[in-house]
């Protein structure tokens, strides 16, 4: 009898010992972005950039080098539709059509500590520094990064709820740095997840963005070399005055309605640069291309 009783006690024991371990294992545990492998990035291979790839002698970062973008070819100086002069950075071509960027929430709370998912970077098919926010709703025991990737979001059944609001994110490689802005937004990187490993991206947020494609705005554009010459286009730069003013002139401005900073691009011939100091002007000059790219270039400063 009391053989019996001693077995009986050990056998439930052991099941409570193995209970436990299972009730431990079924808790999903996050992943520690501190210590998450860094994912590698190149904004100037040829199948990333389009009016910004690497060549011999442009003397482009290497892949995955940090990108100064406060130095020449990444910031210009132009003129504002009223003459003010401004300073814009160029993040290259961009679609009109986002990318998703998916944003774990509870009850349209984000989740601390979570990092946003993303499922391209520059280089892949699909990829835009442009996002649209994809609400993925998770229940209130969510254990922030639990999920590193849309398969983990797939995997765990969440409702991805599409929203029209648009983010300007350009991904980069760790270490760049990109120090003005307009508005209260954050000047440094930010970390998110691409499929389990860690990416950077700068936001800007100079204007509130919403819509199913990326709105655009016209910007006229004037370069060295006109481009029916040789060599000429985007490939011999922007003319400037000598100290580094363009008479790139935008048609919009953060404070007006129809601003974005995805720009269509309209070039005028290069003689008529010292005419051009306005949006009046730009228009009246001779137009050599209408519509040529849409390039991303948010508006940083202004005066």
């Amino acid at each position: 009898m009391k053989s019996n009783l001693f077995l009986n006690l050990l056998l439930l024991s052991v099941a409570i010992i193995f209970t436990s371990c299972d009730d431990d294992d079924a808790k999903p545990t996050g992943v520690n972005p501190d210590t998450a492998a860094k994912q590698a990035v190149d904004r100037f291979s040829a199948s990333a950039g389009m009016l910004m790839v690497r060549s011999a002698t442009n003397g482009l970062p290497e892949a995955n080098a940090a990108i100064d973008f406060d130095k020449t070819p990444f910031i210009t100086k132009g003129f504002g539709p009223s003459g003010n002069i401004v300073d814009y950075y160029n993040f290259d071509v961009q679609s009109t059509v986002p990318a998703p960027i998916y944003v774990p929430m509870n009850n349209g709370k984000t989740i601390e500590g979570q990092l946003n998912v993303i499922e391209q970077i520059p280089g892949d098919a699909g990829y835009n520094d442009f996002w649209v926010v994809n609400a993925v709703e998770v229940p209130a025991d969510f254990v922030a990064n639990s999920v590193t990737s849309l398969a983990d979001i797939k995997a765990k059944g969440y409702t991805v709820k599409p929203t029209t609001n648009l983010v300007n994110c350009p991904v980069v490689p760790e270490g760049s740095t990109a120090t003005k802005r307009l508005g209260s937004g954050g000047k440094g990187l930010v970390r998110g997840w691409y499929k389990g490993k860690i990416v950077f991206y700068f936001t800007f947020e100079e204007k509130a963005l919403t819509g199913s494609t990326v709105p655009l705005s016209p910007i006229y554009v004037s370069f060295k070399i006109n481009p029916d010459k040789p060599g000429g286009g985007p490939p011999s730069g922007f003319i400037d005055n000598g100290a580094g003013l363009t008479h790139n002139v935008l048609a919009t401005l953060p404070a007006d309605a129809s601003y974005s900073p995805l720009w269509l691009v309209n070039v005028f011939d290069n003689a008529d640069f010292n005419k051009v100091s306005n949006l009046a002007t730009a228009k009246a000059a001779k137009i050599l291309g209408t519509g040529v790219a849409n390039v991303n270039c948010p508006v940083v400063s202004q005066q």
